[in-house]
């Protein structure tokens, strides 16, 4: 069971957990792109539960919109772009901040009120953390 988290140990043998055992994990993956598609900062905001996707899958769903965010960029004047990508259940949405840094968000149900309330957040702390005399622009944040 230590190679892998979703078996449980049940009378000495491995198997698979029921449905009533663990619940379903609530994804939520926050990616901040900078400029030249440099990756700033990646933190996965899921959850505790059993996964139906992988950490890479959600990582690629989220790189493969970056080509639509740079596209939507230019037809509005909000940061705020909404959901600008699908995958399954997955929505990605997006926030473009005035010096063309993107922070997009995986995730499964949408609530866009609460996602614009979210990036308005991200956005002071990252300005915050730019802002650091130990911070270096364009390069990855350590938290």
């Amino acid at each position: 069971s230590s190679l892998n988290p979703h078996l449980v140990k049940r009378n000495g043998h491995c198997s698979m957990p029921v449905a009533s055992q663990a619940t379903a994990a609530l994804v939520n993956v926050l990616i901040i792109v900078g400029k030249d598609d440099v990756p700033i900062y990646e933190a996965d905001l899921s959850t505790e539960g059993l996964r139906e996707d992988s950490p890479h899958l959600d990582q690629f769903v989220v790189r493969a919109a970056l080509d639509l965010v740079d596209e939507m960029v230019w037809n509005t004047s909000s940061m705020f772009l909404r959901v600008v990508d699908k995958f399954n259940d997955f929505h990605v949405s997006a926030y473009c901040t005035a010096g063309h840094v993107r922070m997009m968000l995986l995730h499964k149900h949408r609530n866009e009120e609460a996602i614009r309330a979210f990036f308005a957040d991200v956005h002071d702390l990252f300005l915050k953390a730019m802002l650091s005399p130990f911070q270096t622009p364009n390069m990855r944040i350590q938290s």
